[in-house]
Protein backbone atom coordinates (compact mmCIF):
# COMPACT_ATOMS: atom_id res chain seq x y z
CA UNK A 1 0.00 0.00 0.00
CA UNK A 2 1.51 3.68 -0.67
CA UNK A 3 1.30 5.78 2.30
CA UNK A 4 -0.55 8.76 0.18
CA UNK A 5 -3.63 6.16 0.12
CA UNK A 6 -3.27 5.54 3.43
CA UNK A 7 -4.80 9.13 4.40
CA UNK A 8 -6.43 8.32 8.17
CA UNK A 9 -4.10 5.59 10.21
CA UNK A 10 -5.85 4.84 13.25
CA UNK A 11 -3.52 5.74 16.67
CA UNK A 12 -4.96 5.32 20.06
CA UNK A 13 -7.39 8.23 20.96
CA UNK A 14 -7.64 10.51 23.96
CA UNK A 15 -11.45 10.97 24.05
CA UNK A 16 -12.62 13.20 25.53
CA UNK A 17 -15.97 13.25 28.07
CA UNK A 18 -19.09 14.72 26.37
CA UNK A 19 -20.39 17.36 27.77
CA UNK A 20 -23.02 19.96 27.79
CA UNK A 21 -24.71 21.20 24.35
CA UNK A 22 -22.67 24.52 23.35
CA UNK A 23 -24.43 27.59 23.66
CA UNK A 24 -21.90 29.75 23.40
CA UNK A 25 -19.07 29.66 20.60
CA UNK A 26 -15.68 31.07 21.45
CA UNK A 27 -13.30 32.66 18.83
CA UNK A 28 -10.65 29.32 19.14
CA UNK A 29 -13.65 26.72 17.75
CA UNK A 30 -14.02 28.90 15.01
CA UNK A 31 -10.38 28.16 14.50
CA UNK A 32 -10.71 25.05 15.19
CA UNK A 33 -13.77 24.22 12.85
CA UNK A 34 -12.02 25.79 9.86
CA UNK A 35 -8.96 23.51 10.49
CA UNK A 36 -11.49 19.93 10.43
CA UNK A 37 -12.65 22.02 6.98
CA UNK A 38 -8.91 21.73 5.62
CA UNK A 39 -9.08 17.86 6.14
CA UNK A 40 -5.66 17.88 8.67
CA UNK A 41 -5.27 14.66 10.17
CA UNK A 42 -3.31 15.43 13.28
CA UNK A 43 -1.87 18.20 15.37
CA UNK A 44 1.31 17.59 17.00
CA UNK A 45 1.88 19.42 20.03
CA UNK A 46 3.48 20.25 23.46
CA UNK A 47 1.35 22.33 25.12
CA UNK A 48 1.06 25.75 26.42
CA UNK A 49 -1.19 28.45 28.05
CA UNK A 50 -0.72 30.79 25.08
CA UNK A 51 -2.99 28.61 23.65
CA UNK A 52 -5.17 27.29 25.90
CA UNK A 53 -8.28 28.25 24.19
CA UNK A 54 -7.59 25.93 21.11
CA UNK A 55 -6.28 23.68 22.95
CA UNK A 56 -9.85 23.02 24.61
CA UNK A 57 -11.44 23.63 21.38
CA UNK A 58 -9.62 20.76 19.75
CA UNK A 59 -10.93 18.86 22.58
CA UNK A 60 -14.24 19.87 23.59
CA UNK A 61 -15.63 21.33 20.47
CA UNK A 62 -14.06 18.82 17.78
CA UNK A 63 -14.07 16.17 20.55
CA UNK A 64 -10.18 15.54 19.61
CA UNK A 65 -10.77 14.17 16.30
CA UNK A 66 -9.88 15.48 12.89
CA UNK A 67 -7.43 16.90 14.02
CA UNK A 68 -6.51 14.73 17.06
CA UNK A 69 -3.76 15.84 19.55
CA UNK A 70 -0.70 14.44 19.06
CA UNK A 71 1.49 15.28 23.02
CA UNK A 72 4.79 15.67 22.60
CA UNK A 73 7.88 16.49 25.11
CA UNK A 74 9.52 18.95 23.17
CA UNK A 75 8.49 21.33 20.41
CA UNK A 76 11.06 20.11 17.55
CA UNK A 77 9.87 16.70 18.38
CA UNK A 78 6.63 18.21 17.16
CA UNK A 79 7.97 19.58 14.13
CA UNK A 80 9.89 17.07 13.17
CA UNK A 81 6.89 14.74 13.59
CA UNK A 82 4.94 16.60 10.98
CA UNK A 83 7.88 16.48 8.65
CA UNK A 84 8.41 12.63 9.10
CA UNK A 85 4.47 11.97 8.30
CA UNK A 86 4.85 14.83 5.12
CA UNK A 87 7.88 12.86 4.20
CA UNK A 88 6.12 9.55 4.46
CA UNK A 89 2.81 10.65 2.91
CA UNK A 90 3.25 14.03 0.87
CA UNK A 91 0.60 15.18 2.82
CA UNK A 92 0.84 18.11 5.40
CA UNK A 93 -0.18 17.90 8.83
CA UNK A 94 -0.11 20.89 11.36
CA UNK A 95 1.97 21.08 14.71
CA UNK A 96 1.25 23.69 17.63
CA UNK A 97 3.72 25.59 19.45
CA UNK A 98 3.63 27.56 22.81
CA UNK A 99 4.26 31.48 21.95
CA UNK A 100 7.52 32.95 21.56
CA UNK A 101 9.75 29.98 23.83
CA UNK A 102 7.87 26.93 21.85
CA UNK A 103 8.43 28.56 18.53
CA UNK A 104 12.20 29.33 19.77
CA UNK A 105 12.58 25.44 20.47
CA UNK A 106 11.13 24.84 17.15
CA UNK A 107 12.69 26.97 14.81
CA UNK A 108 15.54 24.14 14.15
CA UNK A 109 12.98 21.76 12.89
CA UNK A 110 11.18 24.40 11.28
CA UNK A 111 14.39 25.10 9.34
CA UNK A 112 14.79 21.48 8.58
CA UNK A 113 11.29 21.08 6.90
CA UNK A 114 11.92 24.50 4.91
CA UNK A 115 15.14 23.29 3.41
CA UNK A 116 13.71 19.61 2.83
CA UNK A 117 10.55 21.43 1.06
CA UNK A 118 8.21 19.87 3.54
CA UNK A 119 4.32 21.27 3.81
CA UNK A 120 3.53 22.13 7.12
CA UNK A 121 1.31 24.20 9.03
CA UNK A 122 2.80 25.21 12.23
CA UNK A 123 0.20 27.30 14.46
CA UNK A 124 1.27 29.41 17.60
CA UNK A 125 -0.30 32.06 19.82
CA UNK A 126 0.96 35.45 21.59
CA UNK A 127 -0.05 37.60 24.34
CA UNK A 128 -3.02 38.72 24.80
CA UNK A 129 -2.08 41.25 22.02
CA UNK A 130 -4.34 43.84 24.35
CA UNK A 131 -1.81 44.85 26.99
CA UNK A 132 -4.64 45.63 29.17
CA UNK A 133 -5.61 41.95 29.12
CA UNK A 134 -2.59 40.31 30.26
CA UNK A 135 -2.02 38.76 33.43
CA UNK A 136 1.09 40.04 35.33
CA UNK A 137 4.55 39.29 34.06
CA UNK A 138 3.94 35.72 32.44
CA UNK A 139 1.65 36.89 29.60
CA UNK A 140 4.40 40.15 29.29
CA UNK A 141 7.29 37.74 28.59
CA UNK A 142 5.34 35.33 26.57
CA UNK A 143 4.41 38.14 23.52
CA UNK A 144 7.00 39.74 21.40
CA UNK A 145 6.02 42.71 19.01
CA UNK A 146 6.87 40.32 15.66
CA UNK A 147 6.85 36.82 16.71
CA UNK A 148 6.89 35.39 13.25
CA UNK A 149 10.19 36.96 12.53
CA UNK A 150 12.26 34.30 14.45
CA UNK A 151 10.94 31.79 12.08
CA UNK A 152 10.29 34.53 8.84
CA UNK A 153 13.58 33.61 7.00
CA UNK A 154 12.23 29.88 6.42
CA UNK A 155 8.91 30.00 6.37
CA UNK A 156 6.57 30.24 3.58
CA UNK A 157 4.32 33.07 4.96
CA UNK A 158 3.34 33.88 8.14
CA UNK A 159 0.33 35.99 9.37
CA UNK A 160 -1.37 37.17 12.91
CA UNK A 161 -4.75 37.15 12.17
CA UNK A 162 -7.19 40.19 14.59
CA UNK A 163 -10.02 38.44 14.17
CA UNK A 164 -11.91 35.58 13.51
CA UNK A 165 -12.58 36.12 9.89
CA UNK A 166 -9.15 36.87 9.50
CA UNK A 167 -7.90 33.87 10.81
CA UNK A 168 -10.18 31.88 8.26
CA UNK A 169 -8.26 33.69 5.61
CA UNK A 170 -5.19 33.70 7.34
CA UNK A 171 -5.06 29.66 7.74
CA UNK A 172 -6.73 28.84 4.14
CA UNK A 173 -4.08 30.60 3.05
CA UNK A 174 -0.97 29.42 5.05
CA UNK A 175 -2.57 25.82 3.96
CA UNK A 176 -2.79 26.82 0.32
CA UNK A 177 0.97 27.98 0.25
CA UNK A 178 2.62 25.39 2.15
CA UNK A 179 1.20 23.05 -0.25
CA UNK A 180 1.89 24.89 -3.21
CA UNK A 181 5.62 23.72 -4.90
CA UNK A 182 8.17 24.51 -3.43
CA UNK A 183 6.68 23.40 -0.53
CA UNK A 184 7.11 24.44 2.99
CA UNK A 185 6.19 25.37 6.27
CA UNK A 186 3.67 28.00 7.13
CA UNK A 187 3.60 30.08 10.31
CA UNK A 188 -0.23 31.51 11.77
CA UNK A 189 0.26 33.42 14.96
CA UNK A 190 -2.84 33.53 16.92
CA UNK A 191 -3.61 36.25 19.74
CA UNK A 192 -4.81 34.66 22.88
CA UNK A 193 -7.07 37.21 23.17
CA UNK A 194 -8.51 36.41 19.73
CA UNK A 195 -8.95 32.86 21.34
CA UNK A 196 -10.59 33.56 24.22
CA UNK A 197 -13.35 35.93 23.25
CA UNK A 198 -17.05 34.99 22.83
CA UNK A 199 -17.97 35.65 19.26
CA UNK A 200 -21.66 35.18 19.23
CA UNK A 201 -22.38 32.48 16.73
CA UNK A 202 -20.21 30.58 14.16
CA UNK A 203 -19.55 32.55 11.30
CA UNK A 204 -20.30 30.62 8.20
CA UNK A 205 -17.23 28.06 7.47
CA UNK A 206 -15.93 28.41 4.08
CA UNK A 207 -15.24 25.56 1.38
CA UNK A 208 -12.16 24.34 1.84
CA UNK A 209 -11.95 22.89 -1.41
CA UNK A 210 -12.18 26.67 -3.40
CA UNK A 211 -8.91 27.59 -0.98
CA UNK A 212 -6.86 24.59 -2.16
CA UNK A 213 -3.35 24.78 -3.96
CA UNK A 214 -3.20 25.15 -7.34
CA UNK A 215 -2.78 22.35 -9.66
CA UNK A 216 0.98 21.74 -11.16
CA UNK A 217 2.40 24.36 -13.33
CA UNK A 218 2.80 22.82 -16.59
CA UNK A 219 6.29 24.03 -18.59
CA UNK A 220 5.92 25.82 -21.90
CA UNK A 221 5.59 23.22 -24.73
CA UNK A 222 8.55 24.88 -26.37
CA UNK A 223 10.85 23.81 -23.24
CA UNK A 224 9.66 20.59 -23.58
CA UNK A 225 10.52 20.22 -27.06
CA UNK A 226 14.19 22.12 -26.55
CA UNK A 227 14.43 19.74 -23.90
CA UNK A 228 13.58 16.59 -25.53
CA UNK A 229 15.94 17.58 -28.97
CA UNK A 230 19.23 17.35 -26.56
CA UNK A 231 18.15 14.31 -24.55
CA UNK A 232 17.47 12.34 -27.73
CA UNK A 233 20.14 13.55 -29.89
CA UNK A 234 22.63 12.70 -26.52
CA UNK A 235 25.56 10.34 -26.82
CA UNK A 236 26.04 10.33 -22.76
CA UNK A 237 22.78 11.22 -21.22
CA UNK A 238 22.62 11.38 -17.38
CA UNK A 239 19.64 12.13 -15.43
CA UNK A 240 20.26 13.38 -11.84
CA UNK A 241 16.79 12.25 -9.97
CA UNK A 242 16.53 14.65 -6.85
CA UNK A 243 13.49 16.05 -4.94
CA UNK A 244 10.69 13.94 -6.20
CA UNK A 245 7.29 12.58 -4.96
CA UNK A 246 6.77 9.30 -2.93
CA UNK A 247 4.37 8.43 -6.12
CA UNK A 248 4.41 5.05 -7.34
CA UNK A 249 3.33 5.63 -10.89
CA UNK A 250 5.96 8.57 -11.16
CA UNK A 251 8.37 6.86 -10.06
CA UNK A 252 8.06 3.89 -12.97
CA UNK A 253 7.60 6.84 -15.71
CA UNK A 254 11.29 8.46 -14.42
CA UNK A 255 12.36 4.74 -14.79
CA UNK A 256 11.12 4.35 -18.22
CA UNK A 257 12.50 7.55 -19.48
CA UNK A 258 15.69 6.64 -18.25
CA UNK A 259 15.25 3.44 -20.44
CA UNK A 260 14.30 5.27 -23.31
CA UNK A 261 17.39 7.34 -23.46
CA UNK A 262 19.44 4.82 -22.33
CA UNK A 263 20.43 7.75 -19.70
CA UNK A 264 22.62 6.85 -16.74
CA UNK A 265 21.28 7.91 -13.59
CA UNK A 266 22.24 9.30 -10.30
CA UNK A 267 20.66 10.10 -6.90
CA UNK A 268 21.07 11.46 -4.07
CA UNK A 269 20.94 9.95 -0.60
CA UNK A 270 20.02 13.44 1.14
CA UNK A 271 16.68 12.93 -0.84
CA UNK A 272 14.31 10.48 -0.82
CA UNK A 273 14.67 7.18 -3.35
CA UNK A 274 14.31 8.48 -6.64
CA UNK A 275 15.49 5.67 -8.90
CA UNK A 276 16.07 1.75 -8.02
CA UNK A 277 19.22 1.62 -6.96
CA UNK A 278 19.89 -1.79 -8.41
CA UNK A 279 19.03 -1.03 -12.20
CA UNK A 280 21.56 -1.69 -14.84
CA UNK A 281 21.07 2.02 -15.60
CA UNK A 282 22.01 3.01 -12.14
CA UNK A 283 25.21 4.48 -12.69
CA UNK A 284 26.79 5.15 -8.73
CA UNK A 285 25.72 4.54 -4.86
CA UNK A 286 23.42 7.29 -3.61
CA UNK A 287 25.53 9.72 -1.70
CA UNK A 288 26.04 13.16 0.17
CA UNK A 289 28.28 14.50 -2.38
CA UNK A 290 29.48 13.01 -5.48
CA UNK A 291 32.30 10.00 -5.17
CA UNK A 292 35.31 10.82 -7.12
CA UNK A 293 34.29 7.70 -9.72
CA UNK A 294 30.79 9.12 -9.90
CA UNK A 295 32.01 12.84 -10.77
CA UNK A 296 33.92 11.10 -13.65
CA UNK A 297 31.28 9.49 -15.00
CA UNK A 298 29.06 12.48 -14.24
CA UNK A 299 31.72 14.37 -16.57
CA UNK A 300 31.62 11.87 -19.29
CA UNK A 301 27.88 13.40 -20.46
CA UNK A 302 26.78 15.34 -23.04
CA UNK A 303 23.55 16.30 -21.58
CA UNK A 304 22.69 16.17 -17.96
CA UNK A 305 18.66 16.80 -16.99
CA UNK A 306 18.37 17.95 -13.59
CA UNK A 307 14.79 16.75 -11.85
CA UNK A 308 15.32 18.77 -9.05
CA UNK A 309 18.91 17.68 -7.96
CA UNK A 310 19.70 19.30 -4.66
CA UNK A 311 22.76 21.86 -5.23
CA UNK A 312 23.13 20.91 -8.91
CA UNK A 313 25.65 23.52 -9.07
CA UNK A 314 27.62 21.63 -6.55
CA UNK A 315 27.16 18.22 -8.66
CA UNK A 316 28.43 20.24 -11.81
CA UNK A 317 31.75 21.38 -10.08
CA UNK A 318 32.34 18.10 -8.52
CA UNK A 319 32.47 17.11 -12.25
CA UNK A 320 34.29 19.55 -14.00
CA UNK A 321 36.05 21.98 -11.72
CA UNK A 322 36.58 25.16 -12.77
CA UNK A 323 36.14 23.98 -16.30
CA UNK A 324 32.81 25.42 -17.85
CA UNK A 325 30.44 22.44 -17.82
CA UNK A 326 30.76 20.75 -21.19
CA UNK A 327 27.38 19.47 -21.05
CA UNK A 328 23.92 21.02 -21.82
CA UNK A 329 22.36 21.76 -18.62
CA UNK A 330 18.14 20.62 -18.60
CA UNK A 331 16.75 21.96 -15.58
CA UNK A 332 13.23 21.56 -13.71
CA UNK A 333 12.44 22.46 -11.00
CA UNK A 334 10.31 25.11 -9.18
CA UNK A 335 12.68 25.54 -6.56
CA UNK A 336 13.70 29.40 -7.31
CA UNK A 337 10.11 30.39 -6.36
CA UNK A 338 11.11 29.62 -2.71
CA UNK A 339 14.82 31.22 -2.55
CA UNK A 340 15.54 34.09 0.04
CA UNK A 341 18.67 35.62 0.95
CA UNK A 342 18.97 35.07 4.39
CA UNK A 343 19.67 30.75 3.97
CA UNK A 344 21.97 29.95 1.60
CA UNK A 345 20.20 26.29 1.40
CA UNK A 346 19.52 27.67 -2.21
CA UNK A 347 23.10 26.91 -3.19
CA UNK A 348 25.15 27.60 -5.97
CA UNK A 349 24.25 29.28 -9.50
CA UNK A 350 24.12 26.77 -12.22
CA UNK A 351 24.77 27.38 -15.51
CA UNK A 352 21.39 25.96 -17.56
CA UNK A 353 20.72 25.73 -21.13
CA UNK A 354 17.07 24.83 -20.74
CA UNK A 355 14.68 25.41 -17.74
CA UNK A 356 11.67 24.53 -16.64
CA UNK A 357 10.47 25.78 -14.10
CA UNK A 358 8.01 23.61 -12.31
CA UNK A 359 7.83 19.60 -10.86
CA UNK A 360 9.56 17.12 -12.03
CA UNK A 361 6.99 14.93 -11.59
CA UNK A 362 5.18 17.07 -14.32
CA UNK A 363 7.58 17.41 -16.89
CA UNK A 364 8.78 13.56 -17.00
CA UNK A 365 5.95 12.07 -18.56
CA UNK A 366 5.72 15.02 -20.83
CA UNK A 367 9.34 14.19 -22.19
CA UNK A 368 8.90 10.41 -21.99
CA UNK A 369 6.11 10.80 -24.65
CA UNK A 370 8.56 13.68 -26.53
CA UNK A 371 12.37 11.90 -26.73
CA UNK A 372 12.70 9.42 -29.41
CA UNK A 373 14.50 6.04 -28.34
CA UNK A 374 17.86 6.10 -28.11
CA UNK A 375 20.39 3.09 -28.37
CA UNK A 376 22.51 2.26 -25.93
CA UNK A 377 24.81 -0.44 -24.13
CA UNK A 378 23.85 -1.07 -20.63
CA UNK A 379 25.67 0.88 -17.87
CA UNK A 380 28.79 -0.60 -16.08
CA UNK A 381 28.11 -0.89 -12.65
CA UNK A 382 29.89 -0.13 -9.85
CA UNK A 383 32.76 -2.23 -8.44
CA UNK A 384 31.03 -4.18 -4.93
CA UNK A 385 31.91 -3.34 -1.95
CA UNK A 386 34.96 -5.35 -0.17
CA UNK A 387 33.76 -8.00 2.34
CA UNK A 388 33.11 -6.58 6.03
CA UNK A 389 35.67 -7.70 8.58
CA UNK A 390 34.05 -10.42 10.13
CA UNK A 391 34.03 -9.41 14.00
CA UNK A 392 33.88 -5.92 13.59
CA UNK A 393 30.85 -4.43 14.23
CA UNK A 394 30.27 -1.11 11.79
CA UNK A 395 27.55 0.24 9.85
CA UNK A 396 28.78 -1.93 7.41
CA UNK A 397 28.21 -5.24 9.52
CA UNK A 398 24.69 -3.30 10.69
CA UNK A 399 23.41 -3.02 7.34
CA UNK A 400 24.30 -6.53 5.98
CA UNK A 401 22.44 -7.55 9.33
CA UNK A 402 19.38 -5.65 8.60
CA UNK A 403 19.54 -6.69 5.23
CA UNK A 404 19.57 -10.50 5.93
CA UNK A 405 16.63 -10.14 8.51
CA UNK A 406 14.56 -7.64 6.21
CA UNK A 407 14.94 -10.09 3.20
CA UNK A 408 11.00 -10.51 2.81
CA UNK A 409 9.50 -7.54 4.43
CA UNK A 410 8.71 -4.41 3.21
CA UNK A 411 10.79 -1.44 4.87
CA UNK A 412 10.91 2.16 4.75
CA UNK A 413 14.11 3.30 6.12
CA UNK A 414 13.64 6.74 7.94
CA UNK A 415 16.73 7.80 8.76
CA UNK A 416 20.40 6.89 7.63
CA UNK A 417 23.73 7.87 10.05
CA UNK A 418 26.27 10.18 7.92
CA UNK A 419 28.52 7.01 7.89
CA UNK A 420 26.54 5.20 5.97
CA UNK A 421 27.21 3.68 1.85
CA UNK A 422 24.67 4.26 -0.57
CA UNK A 423 25.84 0.33 -1.78
CA UNK A 424 25.04 -1.19 1.83
CA UNK A 425 21.47 -1.34 0.41
CA UNK A 426 19.47 -0.93 -2.42
CA UNK A 427 16.03 1.12 -2.44
CA UNK A 428 13.58 -0.31 -5.36
CA UNK A 429 10.35 1.60 -4.18
CA UNK A 430 9.86 5.47 -3.86
CA UNK A 431 9.01 4.56 -0.06
CA UNK A 432 11.88 2.28 0.30
CA UNK A 433 14.06 5.57 1.76
CA UNK A 434 12.80 8.94 2.66
CA UNK A 435 15.45 11.34 3.28
CA UNK A 436 17.43 13.09 4.96
CA UNK A 437 16.25 15.66 7.73
CA UNK A 438 16.90 18.46 4.88
CA UNK A 439 18.70 21.19 7.08
CA UNK A 440 21.32 19.72 8.76
CA UNK A 441 19.66 19.56 12.28
CA UNK A 442 21.17 16.65 15.11
CA UNK A 443 18.16 15.05 16.98
CA UNK A 444 15.66 15.50 13.72
CA UNK A 445 15.65 11.94 13.90
CA UNK A 446 13.67 10.04 15.83
CA UNK A 447 11.10 12.72 15.19
CA UNK A 448 10.88 12.26 11.75
CA UNK A 449 10.74 8.48 11.99
CA UNK A 450 7.54 8.99 14.34
CA UNK A 451 6.16 10.76 11.84
CA UNK A 452 6.95 8.55 8.73
CA UNK A 453 5.43 6.04 11.03
CA UNK A 454 2.63 7.55 11.68
CA UNK A 455 1.73 7.67 7.83
CA UNK A 456 2.70 4.40 7.42
CA UNK A 457 0.54 3.09 10.07
CA UNK A 458 -2.19 0.14 8.79
CA UNK A 459 -0.21 0.18 5.20
CA UNK A 460 1.88 -2.70 5.77
CA UNK A 461 5.64 -1.31 5.61
CA UNK A 462 7.61 -0.95 8.47
CA UNK A 463 9.80 2.22 9.50
CA UNK A 464 13.39 1.48 10.36
CA UNK A 465 15.58 4.08 10.94
CA UNK A 466 19.44 3.87 11.41
CA UNK A 467 20.75 6.49 13.47
CA UNK A 468 23.42 8.00 15.32
CA UNK A 469 23.74 8.53 18.90
CA UNK A 470 24.16 11.56 19.14
CA UNK A 471 20.66 12.35 16.83
CA UNK A 472 18.79 9.51 18.79
CA UNK A 473 20.33 11.24 21.95
CA UNK A 474 19.24 14.69 21.53
CA UNK A 475 15.34 13.53 20.16
CA UNK A 476 14.69 10.19 22.00
CA UNK A 477 11.80 11.68 23.96
CA UNK A 478 9.23 11.75 20.54
CA UNK A 479 9.41 8.23 21.31
CA UNK A 480 7.08 8.60 24.20
CA UNK A 481 4.55 9.98 21.46
CA UNK A 482 5.15 7.09 19.46
CA UNK A 483 4.62 4.68 22.40
CA UNK A 484 1.45 6.69 23.94
CA UNK A 485 -0.44 6.96 20.73
CA UNK A 486 0.69 3.41 19.95
CA UNK A 487 2.80 4.03 16.99
CA UNK A 488 5.07 1.00 15.76
CA UNK A 489 8.67 1.21 14.31
CA UNK A 490 12.38 -0.06 14.77
CA UNK A 491 15.16 2.37 15.73
CA UNK A 492 18.93 1.23 15.40
CA UNK A 493 21.31 3.03 17.07
CA UNK A 494 24.58 3.34 15.21
CA UNK A 495 26.19 3.89 18.49
CA UNK A 496 30.35 4.82 18.29
CA UNK A 497 29.94 7.07 21.21
CA UNK A 498 31.16 10.40 19.98
CA UNK A 499 30.52 12.99 18.15
CA UNK A 500 32.64 11.21 15.28
CA UNK A 501 31.86 13.49 11.91
CA UNK A 502 33.38 16.43 14.62
CA UNK A 503 36.55 14.15 15.62
CA UNK A 504 37.75 14.45 11.40
CA UNK A 505 37.16 17.84 11.24
CA UNK A 506 39.63 18.55 14.29
CA UNK A 507 41.96 15.90 12.89
CA UNK A 508 42.04 17.77 9.85
CA UNK A 509 42.40 20.97 11.68
CA UNK A 510 45.73 19.99 13.66
CA UNK A 511 47.24 18.34 11.04
CA UNK A 512 47.08 21.48 8.87
CA UNK A 513 48.46 23.11 12.03
CA UNK A 514 51.27 20.36 12.15
CA UNK A 515 49.61 19.76 15.97
CA UNK A 516 48.86 16.11 17.87
CA UNK A 517 46.33 14.26 16.14
CA UNK A 518 45.84 12.00 18.83
CA UNK A 519 43.96 15.28 20.78
CA UNK A 520 40.94 14.90 18.32
CA UNK A 521 38.48 13.14 20.51
CA UNK A 522 38.70 15.68 23.52
CA UNK A 523 35.55 17.48 23.57
CA UNK A 524 33.80 14.74 21.18
CA UNK A 525 33.87 11.54 23.04
CA UNK A 526 30.33 10.27 24.78
CA UNK A 527 31.77 7.71 27.18
CA UNK A 528 33.04 7.79 30.76
CA UNK A 529 30.25 6.79 31.37
CA UNK A 530 28.42 5.40 28.61
CA UNK A 531 25.19 6.36 28.00
CA UNK A 532 22.56 3.18 28.00
CA UNK A 533 20.49 4.03 25.06
CA UNK A 534 18.15 1.24 25.53
CA UNK A 535 17.19 2.06 28.94
CA UNK A 536 16.50 5.72 27.74
CA UNK A 537 14.54 4.05 25.77
CA UNK A 538 12.40 1.67 27.62
CA UNK A 539 11.89 4.88 29.44
CA UNK A 540 10.06 6.42 27.10
CA UNK A 541 7.81 3.66 26.99
CA UNK A 542 9.63 1.76 24.62
CA UNK A 543 11.24 -1.83 24.37
CA UNK A 544 14.80 -1.55 24.60
CA UNK A 545 17.73 -4.41 23.28
CA UNK A 546 21.65 -4.06 23.90
CA UNK A 547 23.73 -2.95 23.94
CA UNK A 548 24.81 -4.73 21.00
CA UNK A 549 28.85 -5.47 20.81
CA UNK A 550 29.13 -8.59 19.05
CA UNK A 551 28.61 -9.19 15.24
CA UNK A 552 27.38 -12.51 16.11
CA UNK A 553 24.65 -10.74 18.19
CA UNK A 554 23.73 -8.43 15.58
CA UNK A 555 21.11 -10.26 13.18
CA UNK A 556 19.24 -12.20 16.15
CA UNK A 557 19.14 -8.31 17.79
CA UNK A 558 17.38 -6.86 14.60
CA UNK A 559 15.19 -10.06 14.26
CA UNK A 560 13.66 -9.06 17.77
CA UNK A 561 13.38 -5.85 17.15
CA UNK A 562 11.17 -6.21 13.70
CA UNK A 563 8.97 -8.84 15.41
CA UNK A 564 8.40 -6.34 18.38
CA UNK A 565 7.53 -3.54 16.33
CA UNK A 566 5.18 -6.12 13.47
CA UNK A 567 3.59 -6.78 16.88
CA UNK A 568 2.58 -2.77 17.32
CA UNK A 569 5.70 -1.97 20.12
CA UNK A 570 8.27 1.12 19.46
CA UNK A 571 11.66 -1.10 19.41
CA UNK A 572 15.34 0.63 20.13
CA UNK A 573 18.46 -1.52 19.15
CA UNK A 574 21.92 0.10 20.69
CA UNK A 575 24.36 -1.12 18.36
CA UNK A 576 28.19 -0.47 19.49
CA UNK A 577 29.64 -0.20 16.37
CA UNK A 578 33.51 1.25 15.87
CA UNK A 579 34.08 4.41 14.67
CA UNK A 580 34.57 4.93 10.94
CA UNK A 581 33.17 6.02 7.46
CA UNK A 582 33.01 3.68 4.62
CA UNK A 583 31.72 6.16 2.43
CA UNK A 584 32.72 9.43 0.16
CA UNK A 585 32.47 12.18 2.95
CA UNK A 586 35.47 14.18 1.20
CA UNK A 587 33.26 17.38 0.48
CA UNK A 588 32.10 17.36 4.08
CA UNK A 589 31.40 20.83 5.86
CA UNK A 590 28.98 19.13 8.40
CA UNK A 591 29.69 19.44 12.26
CA UNK A 592 27.28 16.96 13.23
CA UNK A 593 26.65 13.73 14.65
CA UNK A 594 24.03 11.09 13.43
Amino acid sequence: MNAKENLSPTVRAEAPVAGPEQKEIWGSDAIAAVLRTLDIPFLALNPGASYRGLHDSIVNYLGNTRPQMLLCLHEESAVAIAQGYAKASDRMMGAVVHSNVGLMHASMAIFNAWCDRMPMLVLGATGPWDAAKRRPWIDWIHTASDQAALVRDYTKWDNQPASVPAAYEAILRAAQIANTAPRGPTYINLDAGLQEAKIGALPPLPDAKRYRAPDPVLPAEHLVDAAAKLLSGAKHPVILAGRVSRSESCWKQRVALAEKLHARAFTDIKVGAAFPTDHPLHAAPPATFLSPDAAKLLREADVVLSLDWVDLAGALKAAWGADPVGAKVIQISPDAHIHRGWSMDYQGLAAIDVYMMCEPDIAVPLLLDAVKPRPGAVAAKPAPLPDAAAEVVSIRTLADALNAATKDVDVCITRLPLGWNGAYRHFRHPLDYIGSEGGGGVGAGPGITVGAALALKDSGRLPVAIMGDGDFLMGATALWTAAHYGIPCLILVANNRSFFNDELHQERVAKERSRPVENRWIGQRISGPDIDIAMMARAQGAEGIGPVAKASELKPAIEKGIQSARNGAVCVVDVRVAPGYDTNMGGSGASQKR
